[in-house]
């Protein structure tokens, strides 16, 4: 996989945090500190504004169990959010997922596989909901492979993200609805899957990273 700026990379998958990520922690401790300070000189009003900061991105960076369906041949949502676009050509079915700042913004691999590609894109950052988005943001493509199908999942900066972070790379296996990255504040996710899928979804579902059915596919000789 290509590095740039922009782009945090891990070779590891991703160790579980009590209730948040990691990256999380920098935008909590600078406003609560901030808070403290404020305080202490008694200026309550900007210390209470503070802490509705730290607050904000606590529940921002949440990282909220999922219950990961364990049926075979499923396809699930690579993101929480809702769905803005679906898209059926003669060679694939596109799906796009809007994050808004109150969604949670951890990434989960929509099928279990193999990572085969992995590609950033250092672009723009144009409003999320853009359809011009999936080709000219800023982003990062996973190609996730198993012996029945191949998923592209794509995550997307929108106007207010400032950084795509993938802790996997090229090679790693990943089960279905594994953690493997976020986008910091509002962005968008898509997915990419071949045309004979059956979906399960529609334009104006909300969704649920690792536990919504996005769609489903042959498995085997079935």
């Amino acid at each position: 996989m290509t590095k740039e700026r922009g782009l945090e990379s891990r070779c590891v998958p991703k160790p579980r945090s009590v209730f948040m990520v990691k990256e999380g922690f920098p935008f909590i401790i600078v406003p609560a500190v901030a808070a403290l300070v404020l305080g202490a000189l008694q200026l309550w009003p900007a210390a209470f504004v503070f802490v509705l900061i730290a607050a904000f991105m606590a529940y921002f960076f949440r990282d909220p169990h999922r219950d990961v369906p364990g049926q075979a041949g499923l396809i699930v949502s690579a993101a929480d959010g809702r769905i803005t676009r679906i898209d059926r050509t003669d060679e694939s079915t596109n799906v796009s997922v809007f994050l808004s700042p109150i969604d949670v913004h951890i990434n989960r691999s929509p099928i279990e596989g193999t990572i085969t590609k992995a590609e950033y894109f250092l672009g723009k950052k144009m409003p999320a909901t853009n359809e011009n988005a999936s080709y000219e943001n800023e982003r990062n493509s996973l190609t996730i492979q198993n012996e029945n199908i191949a998923v592209v999942c794509t995550q997307i900066a929108g106007v207010l993200a400032r950084r795509i972070v993938c802790w996997n790379k090229e090679g790693d296996i990943l089960e279905r609805g594994q953690r493997f990255g976020l986008i910091k504040f509002s962005s968008r996710t898509d997915l990419s899957m071949p045309n004979n899928v059956e979906l399960c979804v529609s334009v104006g579902d909300r969704v649920k990273g690792g536990e919504t059915i996005i769609a489903k596919y042959a498995v085997g000789g079935s």
